[in-house]
């Protein structure tokens, strides 16, 4: 059996995957749209980019199954718990607030009104998620969060059936989550991402979402009790290949929703993550194929996650935000002017993903050497 303080380099690169991936399909280049798989499905369906979000609360999951002895032996575990997933989603609101000054019709500049900003996001998507998850796994037994975890998927999909619009409970502006957030926050207070009122990360689709940090806890605490070996690797795929047969079969029923975060949509990137697991367990921990040291690119975004993640997202908005030129951006300047240039279309937006996600990689490479790391 595993010690259980040995840390587990497949891991932490995946966790580094995730950063980095989330990085360069969220900042594609302006004056082309990007290749098909690094766009969002428009509804029901699935791409390689909606698996993002999800392998990243998988992530967090599995982080938890190293850090659960250490904060079972501390007195103080709910506030501790309740502090960090504090942190996060305030953070998060403060992103989505930001430069929270705005100009008014006569020029001058005033404080963006609370009234207008987002409440729900990314950040407070893995804060909630944490939260409940970290409660579960910390004041429940195993077989309690097992089924409660069902129960949620479950109890989600019978709450879109009979709360949601009878023509279509499936539907963007008809379904019971997005009723919910109406009347609890009001549509000023959601993302107007889809040229509506409509918010992705809602509270009501926190529920199933918090499954997804349940199965990395249970995916990274298998690993580290049954270590490195061909066995575990076989395991994880059998359980993987179960939970995305499950999805297959359930989305006739039930779509697979990114943006309604289904239960067939939870199960299939869990499978997907698991898959993705055990294939790093096999490349990196087993054979050992670790030439030129190509794991250190991705733990550096696994060593400041939140960090690089923030740093991202603003850096992204202040490119935005910098007039160049008259309605130029800093942004459309350079990925227009630039990369659209020397490979327009597709390639130009990938290119300047690419060379976004690398300058946020250079300050995680800086920190790392420094030796800062930013926990909350």
């Amino acid at each position: 059996m595993a010690g259980s303080s040995e840390r587990f380099l497949s891991l932490d690169v995946f966790r580094g995957m995730t950063i980095c991936f989330m990085i360069i399909v969220n900042t594609p280049g302006g004056g082309a749209t990007p290749f098909a798989p690094l766009l969002h499905a428009a509804w029901h369906g699935f791409t390689a980019t909606d698996l993002v979000f999800p392998a990243f609360l998988f992530a967090v999951g599995n982080a938890m199954s190293f850090t659960k002895s250490k904060m079972d032996n501390e007195s103080d575990v709910f506030l501790k718990i309740l502090k960090r997933s504090a942190w996060i989603f305030v953070l998060g609101y403060l992103l989505y607030w930001f430069p929270y000054f705005k100009s008014d019709e006569a020029g001058n500049l005033i404080l963006k009104p609370i009234s207008e900003t987002r409440i729900f996001g990314v950040l407070q998507r893995i804060a909630l998620c944490y939260f409940f998850a970290a409660l579960m796994i910390h004041y429940l037994s195993e077989k309690k969060v097992i089924i409660l975890s069902i129960i949620y998927l479950l109890g989600y999909w019978l709450i879109l059936l009979l709360f949601g619009d009878p023509a279509d409970p499936f539907s963007m502006l008809g379904n019971a989550g997005h009723y919910l957030d109406k009347f609890l926050i009001g549509e000023n207070h959601l993302s107007k991402g889809e040229g509506v009122p409509f918010e992705a990360q809602g509270l009501l689709s926190t529920m199933p979402a918090i499954v997804l940090v349940i199965i990395g806890y249970f995916a990274g605490k298998f690993i580290r009790e049954n270590g490195k070996n061909y066995e575990t690797i076989a395991k994880l795929l059998l359980s993987a290949a179960i939970l995305i047969f499950i999805a297959i079969c359930w989305d006739s029923v039930f779509p697979i929703n990114k943006k309604l975060w289904t239960g067939p949509f939870i199960l299939l990137t869990s499978g997907l993550s698991l898959a993705m697991i055990a294939a790093l367990l096999f490349v990196i921990e087993i054979k050992m194929w670790n030439k030129w040291n190509w794991t250190y690119f991705f733990t550096v975004f696994g060593k400041n996650p939140l960090f690089i993640y923030l740093l991202a997202e603003l850096s992204s908005r202040v490119f935005n935000l910098v007039q160049v030129g008259e309605d130029l951006s800093l942004k459309a300047a350079i990925s227009k002017g630039f990369f659209q240039s020397i490979a327009p279309g597709p390639v130009g937006s990938l290119l300047f993903a690419l060379s976004f996600m690398l300058m946020c990689w250079l300050v995680g490479l800086w920190m790392d050497k420094k030796r800062i790391y930013v926990k909350v």
